[in-house]
């Protein structure tokens, strides 16, 4: 029955870490309504509450062929000096928009690769924001480490600096998949950086796994998680492969080579099952902590959060997106920046707009956020009469077929998913996006779910 599933539900819909998704913004805003609209949503909620941080850092030395970040490739490291700039103004900007110093619950570097930015830049980017904002007790700063050019230096730079936690972009130990992805990187680096990181003080360690990479089986796979076995991260993220090569060309170098859906999912179950004797929990899509991660605790007292950056423990309402294709949300709304990183510097720094996409939320897209949110992280939600009236009769019926086939219950309004219902919960959330049902020809915008 579980294939007749995958074959049924493997189409392409929406990741949901923001919700309306990025191809329903209506982009009604201009660069000054956008801060009107953050002023607001920091008298609202950042006051309190505080705000994260995500920074982008888009420059990578080589290209990874399966990637479908914003990035670019060069080994021109004089960049540098001049993206630090552009970040500081951007963020100065916000700093004026908020009219007073805030409280910084968390930093989380991104990429490209963060660790392409030496520790002597990194250290005065991110000390000149620590100065202008009072750092909460309870944050949680975290980066995107590349094993090959992670240094002890970056990891002490970074750990002074308050940075505990670290994700490594692993995806497979296999010397053939990492030929085929270009993502060359012996185990015995992974173990380098890995120790030195812990012995620096970083207390939670996030290695990034892909399945369904070109080459792959349950036997290159067994191997890789006997690897990662020996270093025992606290978390591992377990992705799936998103396949777009109309949008990423490099992908197509090898298509033949990819694994068939069935396989791709029998890859999926087969390294969840190892995780889970491996001693790890299963805290939402794609994500696995041990039972002592502050993940696996947020998803036990119900206070797991989704955003950009996926599964977090912080709650908070106010994530700012520096740096070039980075994207804000406000709760109210979403912002991304220009994407390209030389338009970006720049507009920046000639004081000329960088927002390039943008929404302003509706009360009815907030109502639906809630509820998507509550699917997503906690598996269970009661379904408002705003959202119930208006769902179309498809995706009333596609809910009742839900149900016959286990994935869901049912108690008055009250929608609980099923464990078996768990890998399809991104085509449970479809069937209440509104905005997918007014615009269908984007689907194809989206990654398979499976």
């Amino acid at each position: 029955m579980i294939q007749a599933l995958i074959t049924k539900y493997n189409t392409p819909v929406p990741r949901y870490t923001s919700y309306p998704t990025v191809p329903f913004w209506e982009n009604q805003m201009d660069g000054v309504s956008w801060m009107e609209l953050v002023k607001k949503a920091f008298q609202l909620h950042g006051q309190e509450d505080g705000i994260t941080l995500y920074i982008h850092f888009p420059f990578c030395e080589s290209l990874c062929t399966y990637c479908g970040c914003t990035k670019y490739i060069t080994r021109n490291h004089n960049v540098e000096e001049n993206y630090v700039r552009s970040l500081l103004i951007e963020w100065k900007k916000y700093l004026e928009t908020f009219g007073q110093k805030p409280k910084l619950k968390g930093i989380h570097l991104g990429g490209g690769t963060p660790t392409f930015f030496s520790p002597e830049s990194l250290y005065v980017l991110l000390s000149q924001i620590q100065q202008d904002c009072e750092i909460g007790k309870d944050k949680e700063f975290s980066f995107e480490g590349h094993p090959n050019n992670t240094t002890r230096q970056h990891l002490r730079v970074l750990a002074n600096l308050g940075f505990d936690r670290v994700s490594f972009g692993i995806q497979d130990f296999d010397s053939k998949v990492q030929e085929a992805i270009h993502r060359i990187q012996p185990f015995e680096k992974v173990q380098e950086v890995t120790r030195t990181a812990r012995e620096l003080g970083f207390t939670s360690i996030n290695f990034d796994l892909i399945y369904g990479l070109p080459h792959q089986s349950q036997e290159t796979l067994a191997r890789t998680f006997e690897k990662v076995m020996e270093l025992k991260p606290e978390r591992i993220a377990f992705y799936s492969y998103a396949h777009l090569p109309s949008l990423f060309k490099a992908q197509r170098s090898f298509e033949k080579y990819l694994p068939a859906e069935h396989e791709k999912r029998e890859l999926y179950e087969f390294g969840k099952k190892k995780l889970l004797a491996y001693g790890y929990e299963e805290v939402g899509m794609d994500h696995f902590a041990l039972p002592e991660d502050p993940l696996c605790e947020a998803k036990k007292s119900g206070r797991l959060h989704r955003n950009f950056m996926g599964y977090t423990t912080f709650p908070g309402k106010i994530m700012i997106g520096l740096g070039a294709s980075s994207i804000s949300d406000v709760y109210l709304g979403f912002a991304q920046n220009e994407k390209n990183h030389k338009l970006y510097n720049e507009a920046i720094q000639t004081d000329q707009p960088i927002i390039r996409r943008n929404h302003s939320n509706t009360a009815l897209d907030l109502i639906t956020r809630d509820l998507i949110l509550d699917l997503i992280c906690r598996h269970e939600a009661v379904i408002p009469d705003e959202i119930w009236d208006q769902i179309p009769t498809l995706n009333r019926k596609n809910l009742r077929e839900m149900e016959q086939e286990g994935l869901i219950q049912w108690n008055g309004k009250k929608l609980t998913v099923s464990e078996l219902g768990v890998t399809f919960i991104r085509n449970i959330c479809f069937q209440f996006d509104l905005k997918m049902v007014e615009k269908s020809d984007v689907q194809t915008k989206f990654s398979r779910s499976i």
